[in-house]
């Protein structure tokens, strides 16, 4: 969105590029998406950078002829295979790359702002035509959100009902999926669940906090740093910190949106400061709580709330990680981060931080599966 704001600023044209479908393996699965400007930025990724040259011809034309193009790279055949060389590619690629027009009210960015401005998952549908790739392409057109909002306009009345009500399952489901729908034309959409921004919040402004902090932006994540200390918890310190909260351990989740999509690791290395706020965690079943330290002392705190009359359940201690990290022979505060950080991601994505030579497949590709639904 800030890549559009600039080039729209600058007064130029720009396309985006978005893979929406893959069979087999490919380096980015459906949802990469690529902001190109006509004279040649590119912003973020749709390969591991085999495609983005071509893809940056195409967009061209795209902008030239102000619409929608849907290209395919087969590195399966032979003739397509140099686009897959030195990535292992070995996949059928489908992108939509389409003009963004910046008075259209309902164009890609304007949905993907409506999108952020607020922390829950919308679903985001782009329709496209595989089987005539001269025919018309509507692209990215509309945005379902959870209370049913929907911005945007189907292309086809025809598919309406059931592409709603598919789009509501995958809001429910929480899994993407791609389906197509056969009356008269046929069209496949990519029916996509968008998540909000992980937000992590960071209870500790000391120097272990600091090598966190930075790679939890790299990844986009929102930062919160809490901690009772004034001298500790500042900008100074913590530049990349969305938020810098000093305050009491009774008076600091009031401060703090928590939501699904939260993770939070306790590392004041103050014994009463983290017990306090751990108190106050518990019963809120956040995905991911984690406790830098020792077992015993995580043990230990939890025994001391027992004590006090808390009931702690199973449920309770399922999102407890303590100590927290994954095993990576982590030293220093540096590894100690990337472990934690690490810990978490798996932790929001369903796994359990294997190795990935003991998978089959690196993707899940059940998500991606081709649907075909014929309409009466």
């Amino acid at each position: 969105m800030q890549a559009f704001d600039r080039a729209d600023r600058a007064g130029k044209q720009t396309a985006l590029a978005t893979v929406v479908h893959v069979e087999g393996s490919s380096y980015r699965r459906a949802g990469a998406r690529m902001l190109i400007t006509e004279d040649g930025q590119l912003t973020g990724a749709i390969s591991g950078g085999c495609l983005e040259g071509d893809a940056l011809r195409k967009a061209r034309l795209v902008m030239a002829q102000n619409k929608p193009m849907l290209v395919t790279y087969d590195t399966t055949d032979d003739d397509d295979a140099k686009f897959g060389i030195g990535l292992g590619c070995n996949g059928i690629i489908h992108i939509l790359i389409e003009p963004i027009s910046a008075a259209k009210p309902t164009n890609p960015i304007q949905l993907f702002k409506l999108f952020l401005s607020r922390r829950e998952p919308v679903v985001l549908i782009t329709l496209f035509t595989m089987n005539d790739k001269q025919a018309p392409q509507p692209g990215t057109c509309l945005l379902l959100t959870q209370a049913g909002n929907i911005k945007g306009a189907f292309p086809d009345e025809t598919i309406k009902d059931m592409l709603l009500a598919d789009a509501n399952d995958v809001l429910v489901n929480g899994n993407s999926v791609t389906k197509t729908y056969i009356y008269g034309d046929k069209f496949t959409c990519f029916i996509e669940l968008l998540q909000p921004t992980v937000s992590l919040v960071i209870f500790g402004a000391g120097n272990d906090a600091i090598p966190l902090v930075q790679l939890a932006a790299v990844l986009g994540w929102h930062i919160y740093m809490v901690d009772g200390r004034s001298n500790y918890a500042i900008p100074e310190r913590f530049p990349l910190a969305k938020k810098i909260i000093i305050a009491k351990p009774e008076n600091a989740l009031s401060q703090i949106d928590i939501d699904e999509r939260t993770v939070i690791i306790l590392m004041t290395h103050n014994y009463n400061y983290d017990l306090a706020v751990l108190k106050q965690l518990l019963p809120l079943q956040i995905p991911y709580v984690g406790a830098l330290g020792p077992k015993k002392r995580l043990h230990r705190m939890l025994d001391e709330l027992r004590d006090e009359g808390m009931e702690i359940t199973d449920e309770y201690l399922a999102s407890i990680y303590g100590p927290a990290g994954l095993d990576i022979g982590s030293e220093n505060a540096d590894e100690i981060a990337l472990s934690i950080i690490a810990e978490m991601q798996a932790v929001l994505k369903n796994r359990v931080g294997t190795s990935l030579r003991y998978k089959n497949a690196i993707h899940n590709h059940q998500s991606e599966q081709i649907i075909t639904q014929t309409m009466p």
